[in-house]
């Protein structure tokens, strides 16, 4: 598009290097900073650029790639998944909401991946949603996607037109894969990796399809605003100006699926998986159709062969709490097949259990928990906003009752522990500078599309993980620490007296209470807040998916020394000193796995102080073996 026609309204003043000069505006939900099309602003095809009535409704490729199999056909595995329902997400609607409101203009970057097809209709001008088709509710759709080019020309491979329609492209084609940069063939010839096809259309042979590549499109995101500086923070562009680097690794990070895949072992020479991934007589996986498209046998087309080398369309990865959504919203919808919604929820359930291993072992009064990832990417990955992989552990007596639990979650008010155990995810923040622009508190936010600071990330790294390469990509472990080559991570628990079993549960998700309510409490210009809130109550309220479970049998650890609470061997005064002031600080006001909770029943109280005199007492003055 043209600088001119992007420009519905006008931008705020330019920042200063400092970000001191940005001007921002409080209404009634909070703040918000005038973003321009120019600052969201990339390069790739742009509205008007691609003819709108080149692209088709998924439903004219249902005729012939429908009908056959819905467990392998393309249109149904298709549209059961979050790609077929990208259109329809009231998740995503809510989210776009708040963005809007805080970086005015923000729907209009946000709709490049999620609803692409408005950059063909027209309808990401409108940067609400308010205008969206039927087309544009297709989400990503069958035909969008098979005629998307290469941006990054390959002699020998990319196909030869490619090169006119990339010279084409205003300003060039883009350089890197992501922020959904991508470019579309403008007569929409459909494109597919197979070279072998037997089609009544226009077809051309694209390598490009088969590749990690073409799925970076979409699944790296940088906030275009926000850029790295040269001491490796981030901060606020200039504002009504194009971002001065393009690269996402260079914006802040909102999502780094790509990266993650592209700098792990899988994207090296592959990973023999034995068979966890990649379908039917699958052995090494590499790219990321090899897991998210899966072999199967059966027929891609009613009027081709049945392929035993066929590639379902399930694009499964974590979302079965959001297609629950989904499909409570669309019920009735025509266009919306329920039963595809159900088999692509199921879809995404195996997935997650194969995503991680859990196995357990004890050392003296310690039980470890030690999670693996299996993917080829973060644990958990993805769009930085909701999504957790927590551990919850239980101790039993030889009867079975319970006598400790990290990590409880109480299913009636959607509540998390997450004081008593790990989770896994990514919390990002506003830097003193950020704070000073916005008016809003430094620290972390939940405020995404303001947000210039990783605050913690401790998410598990993938098979060939280098900490350097992962940080210079902007996907770098913070607040926890990893080795190079860490794909796991080990979580300590003491044991208390007398259990004789653990079992431990690995849990996974991505619309917690905390997130939802956000999005409904924080929105003052549409109905998509209370709508998504509804929805996510009415279907289970996020309920955790299980990932992986072990129990273990427990060997009764040796009894430590009595009365020595700083365990440095012997019984002195100063673990008198010690309990006393754990005691004082603990006393009525801690739940659980406190120091003072000397008789381990879940408070500290009268008989804890007791309890550990009778046995400083008895043990003052002795070394422990």
């Amino acid at each position: 598009m043209s600088r001119e026609c992007t420009r519905p309204r006008r931008a705020l003043p330019l920042l200063s290097s400092s970000i001191a000069g940005l001007l921002v505006a409080s209404v009634a939900a909070g703040t918000i900073v005038f973003l321009s099309f120019e600052d969201l602003h990339l390069r790739g095809t742009q509205v008007g650029q691609a003819n709108a009535g080149a692209i088709l409704s998924a439903t004219n490729c249902q005729a012939c790639h429908g009908y056959t199999n819905p467990a392998t056909e393309p249109y149904a595995t298709w549209s059961g998944s979050l790609m077929g329902q990208a259109g329809r997400d009231p998740l995503f609607f809510a989210q776009m909401a708040l963005a809007n409101q805080d970086t005015v203009n923000a729907g209009y970057f946000c709709m490049r991946c999620h609803v692409p097809m408005t950059f063909v209709t027209g309808h990401a001008m409108q940067p609400d949603g308010s205008t969206l088709s039927g087309l544009d509710k297709e989400g990503v759709s069958c035909h969008f996607c098979h005629s998307m080019v290469d941006p990054v020309y390959k002699p020998g491979v990319s196909p030869s037109g490619d090169q006119a329609i990339l010279a084409g492209l205003e300003g060039g084609p883009p350089e890197h894969y992501g922020n959904s940069m991508f470019v579309l063939d403008p007569a929409g010839n459909r494109r597919s990796a197979r070279l072998n096809p037997q089609t009544p259309h226009e077809f051309v042979a694209s390598p490009f399809h088969a590749t990690g590549n073409f799925c970076g499109t979409c699944h790296e995101v940088g906030n275009v605003a926000v850029s790295r500086q040269a001491d490796g923070t981030y901060r606020y562009n200039a504002l009504d100006q194009r971002t001065p680097d393009e690269n996402p690794e260079h914006l802040f990070p909102l999502e780094r699926t790509f990266s993650e895949w592209r700098l792990s072992a899988f994207a090296s020479g592959g990973v023999d998986m034995g068979g966890r991934f990649g379908g039917v007589g699958a052995g090494v996986v590499s790219t990321c159709q090899d897991c998210h498209m899966p072999r199967a046998s059966g027929k891609l087309c009613i009027i081709g062969p049945a392929r035993g080398d066929a590639r379902t369309h399930d694009f499964a990865g974590a979302g079965a709490q959001v297609l629950d959504i989904i499909a409570a919203y669309t019920q009735g919808d025509p266009a919306v097949n329920p039963s595809h919604i159900a088999a692509g929820r199921a879809k995404a359930v195996d997935m997650l259990q194969r995503a991680a291993s859990l196995s357990l072992s004890q050392s003296g009064a310690t039980l470890t928990a030690r999670v693996t990832n299996e993917s080829g990417h973060k644990l958990p990955t993805g769009h930085i906003e909701g999504r957790r992989v927590w551990l919850n552990v239980v101790f039993r007596d030889g009867s079975g009752a319970v006598l400790g639990e990290h990590g409880a979650y109480d299913a009636a008010t959607a509540e998390l522990d997450t004081s008593s155990t790990r989770v896994y995810e990514m919390r990002v923040g506003l830097s003193a500078d950020a704070a000073l622009a916005t008016g809003l508190p430094a620290g972390v936010t939940a405020h995404m599309a303001l947000a210039d600071t990783i605050e913690f990330d401790n998410r598990i790294p993938p098979r060939g993980f280098v900490n350097a390469a992962f940080e210079a990509a902007g996907a770098p472990a913070v607040g926890h620490a990893y080795a190079d080559g860490q794909y796991w991570d080990d979580a300590p628990y003491a044991i208390p007296p007398g259990a004789e079993s653990a079992t431990v549960r690995l849990y996974y998700q991505n619309t917690p209470k905390e997130y939802i309510e956000h999005l409904r409490d924080a929105n003052t210009s549409n109905h998509w807040g209370n709508t998504l809130y509804n929805l996510w109550s009415s279907t289970g309220k996020g309920a955790p998916i299980l990932m992986a479970q072990a129990t273990l049998a427990l060997t009764p650890p040796p009894l430590p020394c009595p009365g020595d609470f700083d365990h440095d061997g012997g019984v002195t005064v100063g673990d008198l000193f010690g309990f006393l002031d754990a005691w004082f600080a603990e006393f009525m006001t801690c739940g659980s796995a406190c120091a003072a909770d000397i008789d381990h029943d879940g408070e500290v109280w009268v008989t804890d102080l007791f309890l550990f005199l009778d046995r400083w007492f008895a043990g003052y003055g002795q070394s422990c073996p």
